[in-house]
């Protein structure tokens, strides 16, 4: 496996050092996440949650009438749809009425509703340590509905969270750097990425999300 600052001069060769730099976001602090009212988490979720599997525009065209059906994601309301309201949904043509999907709406209320306890959403999904990634993304699996792979690390990356995204271009290179064989999906597979972005965190100084970035604009 190279070290960070070989495969940051990859990428610089790639885009130059300035075009490089313009590429890259600044995940926001814990205590910003934390101010981040619990709608509007249920609301990034819901969105990552249709996007995928399906072409992202027309959830983007359509998202002022998710706002509208979903009652702006007020949590608690969410979490109490009733059949009533689930029939009116899939008859509703303001959303992309897509039954199965519909329903996490519900479910992932319930599941920030859980985290209340713990602080709320802002709190424990924010605050939690970068170094434990892999179990943040595991709680979102187990917690919430259709949360797991792609979905909860598009997620947290929207929301401003510090986090790694495992798209085509930054398998690539963990593939190259012989940390895994193909693409993660097991949990010794999840281990050996997070520790490999451990060991970049550590030489570099940087987070998750620009440690990401740079893999992926090295290939």
């Amino acid at each position: 496996m190279r070290s960070f600052d070989e495969i940051h001069a990859i990428a610089t060769e790639r885009h130059g050092s300035d075009g490089l730099a313009a590429r890259l976001s600044t995940p926001l602090t814990p205590e910003a996440l934390a101010a981040i009212p619990e709608d509007r988490w249920l609301a990034q979720l819901t969105r990552c949650v249709f996007q995928a599997g399906f072409n992202w525009k027309v959830i983007e065209a359509k998202w002022d009438g998710f706002e509208a059906a979903f009652h702006g994601f007020d949590v608690g309301r969410c979490a109490m749809m009733d059949d009533d309201w689930l029939d009116d949904l899939l008859v509703d043509t303001r959303i992309v009425r897509n039954g199965p999907k519909i329903q996490t709406v519900r479910d992932n209320a319930v599941f920030l509703q859980s985290l209340r306890d713990q602080g709320g959403a802002g709190v424990v999904l924010g605050a939690w340590r970068s170094t434990d990634y892999i179990d943040l993304l595991d709680l979102m699996k187990s917690g919430g509905s259709r949360l797991g792979a792609m979905t909860g690390q598009y997620a947290m990356r929207f929301l401003g969270r510090d986090g790694f995204i495992l798209s085509r271009d930054v398998t690539a290179r963990l593939i190259a750097e012989g940390v895994i064989d193909k693409p993660a999906g097991s949990k010794s597979s999840m281990r050996a990425v997070q520790g490999a972005f451990n060991v970049w965190m550590e030489q570099s100084g940087r987070g998750l999300t620009r440690i990401s970035q740079i893999l992926a604009m090295s290939v």
